[in-house]
């Protein structure tokens, strides 16, 4: 099983611990960073700084939210960090939800699996130097009524695998079919087939299998006998999950874990977050679903989740290893990979 970490500046924008932290799992063996956006830094600018501080760990932007850029400039942004960091760039897309998309970026959110969709298919043909000619049901190139023409990328061809961060049905077996992997969030190893089964029906349409899918899913790291406060310390960002991230209408994290059989507690926890009861929603959290969603506990229950993501199909566990300081990360990294590297 290969191991990803994600990069996180928002917090304190410090880029030399940033640095330095992605240079370490390197060390250690770490074999992805990915590189996420809401609605502060962008997940491409990091990946060229880590770029030029590292050799062999693989860059993803996860996720580049999609519809926010023409195919066009996504194709471009893909072949430049392709470009400066010898092949070590994974371009990760996700469509985000109405909140951000709507409220942040003045887009409407309309027709997300069919945008994403045409943006994978625009994306890979600019990247592997075709003429780019397209006439979709959201993108035309060129436009008919202009004086555009079709163009090919002057820069040198590449193929560049695209990961995509879907939760809905229908997107997951979109994913299946026309992705080389997936970025998996609101994921328990338990009930992997709430995703899986869809991802594999996308897969069979395609004609290949889930086999062909690099599937990165995980959470967070933390090690210690105290178990209850290491779940008391993941069900704040839990509520945040479940409650805010997303409308009432719409929140695709929400619905996943309600399709994994946590329903009432996934809109209860809503309903309190919304409602400004925000301690409320984090104890409603059942204690389950935060060691289900993590890697918590003594290195023997680890060892155990690890065991279970993998005999659940994950190929890539993705995780955000705890620690207040740099050195507390990587302490959490360095045990994790030694766990990893026994089994």
């Amino acid at each position: 099983m290969r191991v990803a970490i994600g990069l996180r500046l928002e917090g304190n924008e410090d880029w030399a611990a940033a640095s330095d932290y992605v240079a370490e799992a390197e060390r250690l063996g770490v074999d992805f960073v990915w590189s996420h956006e809401s609605w502060g830094l962008d997940a491409a600018t990091p990946l060229a700084f880590m770029a030029a501080r590292t050799s062999r760990i693989r860059l993803g932007s996860g996720i580049m939210q999609a519809g926010t850029r023409t195919p066009a400039l996504i194709a471009m942004t893909a072949m430049s960090l392709a470009s400066m960091s010898n092949g070590r760039f994974l371009l990760g897309l996700g469509v985000s939800g109405p909140q951000v998309i709507e409220g942040w970026h003045g887009i409407r959110f309309d027709r997300p699996v069919t945008r994403m969709r045409e943006t994978v298919e625009i994306v890979r043909r600019a990247v592997r130097g075709e003429r780019v000619a397209y006439a979709g049901r959201v993108y035309e190139l060129p436009l008919r009524s202009g004086e555009g023409k079709a163009l090919r990328s002057s820069a040198r061809p590449r193929d560049i695998p695209i990961y995509l961060a879907t939760l809905s049905p229908r997107s997951l077996e979109m994913t299946g079919e026309i992705a080389d992997g997936w970025l998996g969030t609101s994921f328990m190893p338990d009930h992997a087939r709430v995703f899986f089964d869809h991802l594999e029906a996308g897969a069979k349409r395609a004609g290949r299998s889930l086999a062909d899918l690099d599937l990165q899913a995980g959470g967070a790291v933390a090690f210690g006998d105290d178990v209850e406060r290491l779940i008391a310390a993941r069900k704040p960002g839990l509520a945040f999950t479940l409650g805010a991230m997303g409308s009432r209408q719409h929140n695709f994290y929400n619905d996943a874990f309600r399709r994994a059989g946590y329903e009432d507690a996934a809109r209860e926890v809503q309903r309190l977050w919304l409602t400004g009861k925000r301690d409320e929603a984090a104890a409603r959290v059942p204690d389950e679903l935060a060691l289900k969603a993590n890697l918590l506990g003594t290195e023997a229950m680890v060892r155990d989740r690890l065991a279970i993501y993998r005999r659940a199909g994950v190929t890539t566990l993705r995780v955000e290893p705890a620690g207040a300081t740099l050195e507390a990360r990587l302490a959490s990294l360095g045990r994790l990979m030694d766990l990893v590297k026994q089994a």
